[in-house]
């Protein structure tokens, strides 16, 4: 009965998604080109919440902890494990006050409605993972980029999705590059937790009834400790927590 239910209601989901795809992206190009960043931020933030909402009609269930304040006024580093595409949109919701921007594969730079261009207008970085030169280098803008506007980046240092949630070996390239070149940071580890159950039986149908949790851990001043024994701390951290 659980499985027939979740093939209606995930139909209704997509239904919904796929439209709002192809409505965002017309509504970031106006927001694009009519107001730059600001008017762009705007669309960027209602499609996240939308999607984020949508999430409902399976009977999800989504929730932020955060235990510690959150630094104001500081460039942010947000380390996490990545368990689904689910993921994204739950985190620029909420927390969209901080301007959160993602390092992602180039790949996703183009032909998707709405996220490719929002990776591409929204100030998040694209890198080539067989490129290391150019993987470097944007890594090494994008660094500065947050530093000099207070912004917040989001790196999943699996480097791909857990899509049983057991986390794979993080990579410390990422990080290490965006604590160099944003040495104001503070670098917040985050523990996903049971999002990779929505994909259990692949993109169709989605699972329903999942508990979803996102925890911000106690934020680290990037440059208060050596960076081997930061990358471990924050590797253990996100780890630790999970269920």
């Amino acid at each position: 009965m659980k499985k027939i239910l979740s093939y209606f209601l995930s139909a209704i989901f997509y239904f919904f998604y796929v439209n709002g795809l192809l409505i965002f992206h017309a509504l970031q190009w106006l927001g694009f080109n009519l107001g730059k960043y600001r008017g762009h931020k705007i669309a960027v933030d209602i499609m996240n919440g939308t999607f984020t909402y949508l999430l409902y009609i399976l009977g999800t269930r989504i929730k932020f902890i955060s235990k510690y304040p959150i630094p104001e006024n500081a460039p942010l580093i947000i380390v996490s494990n990545h368990q689904s595409m689910n993921d994204i949109s739950p985190i620029s919701w909420f927390l969209r006050k901080y301007h959160p921007k993602f390092v992602s594969k180039v790949e996703l730079g183009n032909g998707i409605p709405s996220v490719s261009y929002n990776l591409r207008h929204g100030g998040s970085v694209l890198i080539d993972r067989n490129d290391a030169k150019q993987a470097l280098s944007a890594l090494k803008e994008f660094g500065q980029y947050i530093e000099k506007n207070k912004y917040t980046a989001v790196i999943f240092p699996e480097g791909t999705r857990s899509k049983d949630g057991v986390p794979k070996r993080f990579s410390e390239n990422g990080l290490k590059m965006l604590t160099k070149y944003a040495p104001s940071a503070y670098v917040i580890p985050m523990t996903i937790n049971n999002c990779w159950k929505l994909n259990k039986y692949g993109m169709f149908p989605l699972e329903v009834g999942v508990k979803i949790t996102f925890e911000l851990h106690e934020p680290i001043k990037a440059d208060s400790l050596e960076f081997a024994k930061l990358f471990e701390k924050v590797e253990n951290t996100v780890k630790n927590a999970l269920i």
